[in-house]
């Protein structure tokens, strides 16, 4: 799965929780499969030595936009290119909560309502500046000031105190952002009107996790920000590389910053080139790059390469499958469900999950890189998902006794519905890869089994534009379709899945769900064990629902060169922005 929005790509840093994301790239017609587990998410630790050039592929059939600041670009391209300098303020673990190992530490208080943030003596601008409180105000004002035309204010951001009144012009200062040593001061305090539980997350939406230089950017407007030279060609980071050197939309060069606070990383260059997808295995046999990712399509076609290590790691994002059964209401700003809808009957929806074989799926087309998920909260959220959750595994028996107990009875070859009319069920699936038709033909063909006769909405797979296009605006043409999400690393499903959320493209609303949500980000799930069992009871309530199911995701494979050490996809080894800590990276003695 290629994400392939602007949005879709969004890092760890983002407040924007989720994103679309487009099916596909998954593989071509083989049996083998080869077994996933075997992947570390880390190259193995040896002795290291000073000095290499590292280069990395940028795997884009477009150029790069190239806006080097956390609060002006969307772009997973801009993400991947600056990702050497581009360090977030905070570490995490494992689970993605913040922990004290970054440029910052912040510490929540419920009671208060507040964030401090203390950043630490000796984390520096690439021009050897301290980064300051007014830095991360400045940050805050980049992203609220309508003039920068910046497209990450959201409505969690402006749960901090005065945002709003400043986004709107109404107030020329943020009141809740408090700097109590002064702006040249290391110490920010922020005040919220609500606290959330989510709030000790990275990727939470309510706290912004990145700095910007206002010593270096004071003197450009708001309007001019975009497109500065101080942005689009010399920008400054405080990670542990600054930029050298820029072949604008095709590469950057980067060079050790000598003011990294933990100090000087090893590595005396990396490049980071754009190439055609359509290169990349190519690219890799030759070892051409020292870090490039695989195409999981293209596997068996690398994966004997010499003098490489393959690791992988299991992103945040999942397909699934979603019923229509209502219709947003854009006066209201909400989902208003049907009771009357095709889709509106459990058992329906749930002999349907019994009709697909998602398993036979990933071993015959991604060479067991795909994997069916149980629930709608995944495995990496921890204590938050649910093992005993099973999901809907291929049960053509069972799903055919569902049918007949909810009144489905056959006529001919297919069942019409309780009240005696036909039952036609449409189905819209995006396309993708070559292998999108064939997986989508057999699971009509699975139901078909059940006696369901499923039909492809228009007659084929649509475009991922239009796909959503369909979906978003309650095509009456779809009664079911197949989409995929990529997931911020705070796990609340809220923004996906409720009354008001523009994103539940199901539309369904019930009291029982709208509780739980509320619940599971109330101020009693500021007590973990709390939040857990709400979080489990969650699953379990949408997996009896059935009104979305879970089908699979995928690895993301990266090559990496021999020699090189330190490079790992683990969290808690991340710069907080979702890519590896680069100050880690060295060649081997």
């Amino acid at each position: 799965m290629k994400k392939a929005k602007v949005f879709a790509g969004i890092t760890l840093l983002s407040g924007v929780a989720l994103t679309l994301a487009a099916c596909g790239k998954s593989g071509s017609n083989a049996n083998e499969a080869s077994n996933a587990a075997k992947f570390s998410q880390a190259v193995p630790t040896k002795a290291t030595k000073n000095g290499g050039t590292v280069k990395v592929a940028v795997e884009t059939d477009t150029p790069f936009t190239g806006i080097f600041n956390d609060e002006l670009s969307t772009s997973n391209t801009d993400s991947e290119v600056m990702q050497y300098g581009a360090e977030s303020l905070f570490g995490t673990d494992d689970h993605y909560v913040f922990n004290n190992k970054g440029a910052a530490t912040i510490k929540i208080d419920q009671k208060a309502k507040t964030a401090t943030i203390n950043i630490k003596k000796g984390v520096k601008w690439s021009d050897g500046k301290q980064v300051t409180a007014k830095d991360y105000e400045y940050a805050y004002e980049i992203i609220a000031n309508k003039d920068s035309k910046s497209q990450r204010y959201t409505a969690s951001l402006a749960d901090l105190v005065g945002l709003k009144e400043y986004h709107e012009g109404k107030a020329s200062t943020i009141s809740g952002l408090e700097m109590p040593d002064g702006e040249n001061g290391r110490k920010v305090v922020l005040h919220f009107k609500n606290m959330k539980p989510g709030m000790n997350t990275s990727g939470n939406g309510y706290i912004w996790e990145a700095a910007a230089p206002y010593h270096y950017l004071k003197d450009v407007k708001f309007k001019d920000l975009m497109s500065s030279d101080k942005i689009r060609k010399r920008p400054l980071f405080f990670g542990p590389y600054k930029l050298q050197k820029l072949v604008r939309g095709q590469s950057t060069t980067w060079v050790p910053n000598e003011y990294y606070y933990k100090g000087k990383p090893k590595i005396t260059k990396i490049t980071a080139s754009v190439i055609n997808p359509n290169s990349v295995a190519q690219s890799i046999k030759s070892n051409k790059f020292d870090v490039i990712q695989v195409i999981n399509s293209q596997w068996p076609n690398v994966k004997n390469t010499k003098g490489v290590n393959f690791i992988a790691t299991v992103p945040l994002s999942y397909s699934y499958l979603g019923f229509k059964v209502g219709k947003w209401d854009a006066k209201k700003g909400e989902n208003v469900m049907n009771p009357k809808s095709k889709m509106n009957n459990k058992a329906l929806r749930q002999a349907i999950g019994y009709g697909m074989n998602v398993n036979q799926v990933a071993k015959r087309y991604s060479y067991g890189l795909s994997f069916r998920i149980p629930t709608l909260i995944p495995k990496q959220f921890g204590d938050y998902f649910d093992k005993d959750v099973k999901g809907y595994s291929y049960n053509i028996k069972k799903g055919n006794e569902i049918l007949d107990k909810a009144g489905y009875k056959k006529k001919g070859t297919y069942r019409v519905q309780p009240n005696g009319k036909p039952l036609t069920i449409h189905l819209a699936a995006m396309s993708g890869n070559a292998n999108q038709e064939p997986i989508i033909q057999n699971y009509i063909q699975q139901w078909k089994k059940e006696g369901l006769n499923v039909k492809l909405t228009g007659g084929r797979l649509i475009e991922f534009n239009s796909f959503y296009d369909k979906v978003q605006n309650d095509d009456p043409s779809v009664d079911m379709f197949m989409g995929a999400w990529s997931l911020s690393s705070e796990p609340s499903p809220n923004d996906l899945y409720s009354q008001t959320a523009p994103m539940n493209y199901s539309r369904f609303v019930t009291k029982k769900n709208t509780q739980l949500l509320d619940e599971m980000d109330s101020q009693k799930a500021f007590n973990h064990q709390y939040r857990i069992d709400k979080f489990h009871e969650w699953q379990k309530y949408m997996d009896d629902e059935a009104y979305v199911l879970p089908v699979s995701n995928s690895y993301t494979i990266t090559a990496v060169n021999k020699k090189l050490t330190g490079y790992s996809l683990k969290p808690s080894d991340s710069m907080g922005n979702g890519f590896p800590n680069w100050y880690n990276v060295a060649y081997t003695k």
